[in-house]
């Protein structure tokens, strides 16, 4: 897979500027469209993006926003472990993922989205989402790119890493959510990054 640091064989096949730029574009919608979904129905998920949406709930302040501000910190480290590539598409990847989020409420009003459909669909949506990036050297920022370079660096599952620093966030907001609302958000936490887990694996996809 890009994004595994593995050595490029025979038969890979190197990204050109503009498939960098689609998957981009569509990871990071699909990302806002999951996060969107989950948040109209009052629930978290994990990484930043679960940090965010609880930080949300509790001032108000735009997600998107909020996002930008807290992935900042995680960019010295890509820079210095992953490489300028892919900092910058991961910088490009936030900025377009922080626009996406907040220009989608005025282009898609959801009246009513049940809860578990949130949840699987959400997580399912921001699995892929991160999957199209992670696969193109990018990520969302943040907890994405420590476990993309525990990934390259050990072997570690990047979707496995992910989904035990998930479940820390996610013991946070006990406090924030209902019981039922916690259990769905929890769900669709699993529910992403087993698509990680078992779509993102080092060797798997050779492409760079």
């Amino acid at each position: 897979m890009a994004g595994t640091g593995q050595p490029i064989g025979a038969g890979s096949v190197p990204h050109s500027v503009l498939d960098d730029l689609q998957a981009l574009v569509g990871g990071t919608m699909l990302v806002s469209l999951g996060v969107t979904l989950m948040s109209s129905a009052g629930l978290v998920t994990g990484g930043v993006a679960g940090l965010c949406l609880l930080l949300h709930y509790a001032t108000g302040i735009a997600f998107g926003k909020i996002f930008f501000v807290l992935s900042l910190p995680f960019y010295a480290f890509a820079l210095r472990k992953l490489g300028w590539r892919f900092t910058l598409k991961t910088l490009g990847a936030v900025l377009l993922f922080s626009l996406s989020t907040e220009m989608l409420p005025g282009a898609l009003q959801l009246a009513r989205v049940h809860p578990l459909y949130a949840a699987l669909m959400g997580g399912i949506l921001v699995g892929v989402g991160l999957l199209m990036l992670f696969r193109h050297r990018a990520s969302l920022g943040g907890f994405n790119i420590l476990c993309i370079y525990l990934q390259e660096r050990f072997g570690w599952r990047a979707g496995l890493v992910q989904l035990a620093i998930d479940a820390l966030i996610l013991l946070a907001s006990l406090a924030l959510l209902p019981p039922s609302a916690w259990l769905l958000s929890l769900a669709g936490t699993a529910v992403l990054n087993l698509t990680l887990a078992i779509n993102h694996r080092p060797g798997r996809y050779l492409a760079h």
